[in-house]
């Protein structure tokens, strides 16, 4: 039997995804249990210390916990994301990350229109990842970031195509792709400025291999993100994020989820 410590995310980094958020690990921690393992889950907001465990699953992102994380990694301790993977996936990072690995990103430039993303963290709310039409909105919108104290900002050109959601668990065989745009799931109706999907064939494996490289750039083991699948089946990445809600697979994704830790642990 081993001591696990789960953390759920911090509500801040949860817009609209709370819930989602939460059931994601608790469908992980039941398996452990279910395996015999020790779990103990806690809020990050309320974490004042952490005692001894053998493996902490962690969904925190607020700096004092990846500090402590840091802590803990140091004396022996497995965690699941790793803090170094959780501070790499700052858009920001992810993104220079990928342009410089070769990975398909957004291209810098373009004709149809820009997004702006707040670069030092994850979107904490519909602000944080804004839509620009043209270049003097573009600038305008920057300049509201700037307002809010944001000045770490990514600038990528509006891609065209269909808006798909990939879900991963480095390592295994899991990896899904999702249309937000065919059922609904949204957390701020971003995608809509992509429109209904017309499901352009493209290369999911190659997906899988660009998305697998990616975390194993930085160091994460659950993952997921969006990319813009293009009629001629190419594709951008545009978005990777550490441990994502799952709600679209859950069940299956935490199977190979508790797979993995116990594999670690």
């Amino acid at each position: 039997m081993k001591k696990v410590i789960a953390i759920y995310r911090a509500e801040k980094f949860s817009p609209n995804s709370v819930e989602k958020d939460k059931a994601i690990m608790d469908a992980v921690c039941s398996r452990l249990c279910a395996k015999g393992h020790d779990i103990t889950a806690v809020k990050e907001e309320q974490l004042d210390g952490l005692g001894h465990a053998d493996t902490i699953l962690t969904m925190g992102r607020l700096d004092s916990t990846l500090r402590m994380l840091d802590q803990k990694q140091q004396q022996g301790t497995t965690v699941i994301n790793s803090p170094h993977g959780v501070r790499s996936c700052a858009r920001a990072n992810i993104d220079r990350v990928m342009r410089s690995n070769g990975i398909p990103v957004a291209p810098l430039t373009g004709n149809c229109g820009y997004w702006i993303k707040r670069g030092d963290e994850a979107a904490q709310s519909k602000d944080d990842v804004v839509f620009a039409a043209d270049e003097a909105e573009k600038g305008k919108k920057i300049e509201a970031f700037a307002a809010r104290g944001i000045k770490n900002v990514v600038v990528t050109a509006h891609v065209k195509g269909d808006l798909v959601k990939f879900y991963g668990v480095r390592g295994t065989e899991f990896f899904k792709t999702y249309y937000p745009g065919d059922d609904g799931m949204s957390k701020f109706g971003d995608e809509l400025v992509n429109g209904k999907p017309a499901h352009y064939d493209f290369d999911t494996e190659k997906l899988k291999a660009d998305a697998e490289k990616t975390a194993e750039l930085i160091d994460i083991d659950i993952y997921g993100g969006d990319c813009i699948i293009r009629e001629d089946g190419s594709y951008a990445i545009i978005d990777f994020n550490d441990w994502p809600s799952f709600s679209r697979c859950r069940e299956e994704a935490a199977d190979a989820m508790a797979d993995v830790i116990c594999k670690k642990m």
